[in-house]
C-alpha cells in the first residue's frame, strides 16, 4: 500500500485566506474519535533537513488543542518536546487530552503520532481573558530603538535567493544588530535580528487564534540556527574544499544567503568549524500579549544563546510587535554537533 501525505484529499486552496491558514488546516476526525484531528494538506520539508518543518507540527499542535478550550480562552504557556523527525509523506495524528478545567486556567496536552510512533508532544496552558483583575503589576523588556529604525516598508518583495520552491507563507527581513561583524565581541553578547510577517492577510473567520498558530509556526524559524550564527560556523552541504567545484550560480547563491545571514565572506566563513548535526529537541513559548498578535503585520524577532556546550546549545528569543509591544517570549534546546577531525589511524596504530 502506497503512502500519502493526508488522509483525505486536500480541498482547493481557500483564496479568502492567507497562506499560513491554508497550510496549517487541521481537519477533525471526530467520526474516528474525540478530539482528533490530522493536516488537511502536506507539510513542508525544508531541504536537507532530517524531517518536517519543526514549526508547522508546533502550530498545529497548537491550533489543535485551541479547538478544545472554550473561546474566551487564550494560550498563555506552551511546552514541546521534538521525539522523532516528521515524515511529509505520511498523515500526522493529533490527539489532545483535555487535562484540566478550571475557571481560570484549562491545560491540554497534545501528542502527533506517524506509524504508530509518537513524534511530538506538548502540553500547553490556556488563560480566560481578563481573569487577572484590574489592578496588576505589569513590565515588559522594550524594544530596541535601532530596531525599529529598520522596519521594512509594506511593499517589500524578498530578494530573489530567499524564494523557495512553492509559496512560502512567511517574509523575513534581516536587519543589523549592534557589533555584526564584530569578531571581538562574545557569542553570548550578540544578537541577531529579524523581521517576519505572514504573507497576505489573514482572515475574520480564522481570527486570534489563526494568529497565534501563525506566531509559532514562525517561531522555529532560524532558531537554533542562531548558535551557527553567532559563532559563524560552516553549515553548507558542500564540504569548504570543494567550493571550486561548484558552479557558478551554486556559489553566489551561496555568497548572498551567507551575506544576508551576515556571515560575512563565504572565504571567512569556510575557515570556522563545521556543524556534523543541529536539530531541536524542545521549543517553549510564552505569550504574553496574545490578543495583541497581528501575524500578518511586521514582528520583530531578537535572538541570542546564553550558552552552548556538549554538543547542545540554547536559545532565547523575544518577538515584539510593529509598536513595539512585547508579544512573546521563546526558548529553545537543540543538538548543536560539529564535526570531529579525524584521527590518524596510523598513529594510534603505533601507540598501542
Amino acid at each position: 500500500m502506497g503512502e500519502f501525505p493526508t488522509l483525505v484529499r486536500p480541498p482547493p486552496l481557500d483564496t479568502s485566506k492567507a497562506p499560513i491558514e491554508n497550510a496549517l488546516e487541521l481537519t477533525e476526525l471526530s467520526i474516528i474519535g474525540p478530539d482528533l484531528f490530522t493536516n488537511t494538506r502536506e507539510l513542508w520539508h525544508p531541504p536537507g533537513a532530517r524531517g518536517i518543518y519543526g514549526g508547522a507540527v508546533i502550530a498545529q499542535t497548537l491550533a489543535a488543542a485551541q479547538r478544545t478550550v472554550p473561546p474566551n480562552f487564550v494560550v498563555h504557556s506552551y511546552h514541546c518536546f521534538f521525539v522523532l523527525a516528521g515524515d511529509s509523506s505520511v498523515p500526522i495524528l493529533y490527539h489532545v487530552e483535555r487535562v484540566r478545567e478550571g475557571r481560570s486556567f484549562c491545560t491540554r496536552t497534545v501528542q502527533a503520532r506517524q506509524r504508530g510512533h509518537a513524534i511530538f508532544t506538548v502540553t500547553c496552558s490556556f488563560v480566560r481573558e481578563g481573569s487577572g483583575g484590574e489592578e496588576s503589576v505589569s513590565h515588559a523588556v522594550p524594544v530596541p530603538a535601532e530596531a525599529l529604525a529598520q522596519t521594512p516598508p509594506d511593499d517589500y518583495q524578498d530578494p530573489p535567493f530567499l524564494r523557495r520552491a512553492g509559496d512560502d507563507p512567511f517574509q523575513s527581513f534581516r536587519c543589523k544588530a549592534p557589533g555584526d561583524g564584530d569578531e571581538s565581541s562574545s557569542p553570548t553578547a550578540k544578537r541577531v535580528w529579524q523581521w517576519v510577517r505572514a504573507r497576505g492577510k489573514i482572515s475574520e473567520k480564522g481570527g486570534l487564534r489563526a494568529h497565534l498558530s501563525a506566531l509559532a509556526y514562525v517561531s522555529d524559524s532560524y532558531f537554533i540556527g542562531t548558535v551557527s550564527r553567532i559563532h559563524r560556523l560552516w553549515r553548507y552541504p558542500v564540504r569548504p574544499e570543494d567550493m571550486g567545484k561548484l558552479e557558478p550560480e551554486v556559489r553566489k547563491h551561496m555568497e548572498q544567503l551567507n551575506e544576508w545571514e551576515g556571515y560575512g565572506t563565504l572565504e571567512s566563513t569556510a575557515k570556522r568549524p563545521e556543524v556534523g548535526m543541529m536539530v531541536s529537541l524542545d521549543h517553549s513559548i510564552y505569550f504574553h500579549n496574545p490578543s495583541k498578535v497581528r501575524a500578518d503585520e511586521w514582528m520583530f524577532v531578537e535572538m541570542e544563546s546564553p550558552w552552548a556546550g556538549d554538543g547542545r546549545g540554547v536559545v532565547m528569543q523575544k518577538i515584539y510587535s510593529r509598536d513595539g509591544t512585547l508579544l512573546a517570549t521563546a526558548f529553545q534546546e537543540g543538538v548543536v554537533r560539529l564535526k570531529q577531525k579525524k584521527r590518524d589511524q596510523s598513529q594510534e596504530k603505533a601507540k598501542l
